[in-house]
């Protein structure tokens, strides 16, 4: 009898990027804030750990790795450019992962194939209310929500969020490196509002900003939260 073949298929899946800078205690203590404030945010979630700004030694990182499991924090991958290898006690290394130098991206900005590429991005327009433990992955453009998200709820856009109900849930606009995104919202009862990786919790805003129309934007790493009048 002819043995069956064994079946390969690829699959592409959201992982969130944690870049631990030096000094690490205090980016741990960060993380820790991080953690208080939006507790089992982590939970089930792949983590890569990308260390190209940190650059530990390869004997550091499993005290590295084993400190963020205290946290519930579970590394699934390692990104690093200086190291080769890592003994199986660790997660894998990425291979693969393609850079682009400023050089690179000013010569693609300059190409109009790739400025036509730009301008065709989908907006995912979802007229139900996002109800809790939802969330809603969108990496090819904005996120409009016609009702209201619930406390509990996340919504993922790579480019702009806009919510004309209650927003009560997780914001994370421009998710995939897009600076420019934005957040506009009816009602802000957001428990978080985050742009390119940036954030601010609901303890972080002014309360001038709670319950009321606005807008959230990133300026020199700072996301603003202003009313709309």
């Amino acid at each position: 009898m002819q043995n069956k073949s064994i079946r390969f298929r690829a699959r592409s899946f959201v992982a969130f990027a944690l870049v631990p800078e030096a000094p690490l205690e205090e980016w741990l203590q960060d993380l820790d804030r991080w953690v208080e404030n939006s507790p089992g945010f982590f939970a089930g979630r792949p983590v890569v750990l990308d260390l190209k700004a940190l650059k530990p030694e390869p004997a550091e990182i499993a005290g590295l790795v084993s400190q963020l499991a205290e946290r519930g924090i579970r590394v699934y991958a390692l990104e690093s450019k200086d190291i080769d290898a890592l003994g199986p006690e660790l997660p894998p290394l990425l291979k693969g992962a393609k850079e682009t130098t400023i050089e690179e991206a000013a010569e693609e900005e300059a190409s109009p194939a790739h400025a036509e590429e730009t301008r065709q991005s989908n907006t995912l327009i979802i007229e139900s209310p996002i109800r809790s433990g939802q969330s809603i992955n969108h990496p090819d453009g904005d996120v409009i929500i016609l009702g209201s998200a619930s406390s509990g709820s996340e919504i993922l856009a790579g480019g702009s969020i806009h919510v004309y109900g209650t927003l009560r849930g997780r914001a994370f606009a421009g998710a995939w490196g897009d600076r420019t995104a934005r957040i506009f919202c009816r009602k802000n009862e957001a428990e978080l509002l985050a742009i390119d990786g940036w954030y601010r919790t609901a303890e972080d805003m002014e309360p001038s900003t709670r319950g009321r129309p606005i807008q959230a934007y990133l300026d020199e790493g700072v996301i603003l939260v202003a009313p709309l009048k």
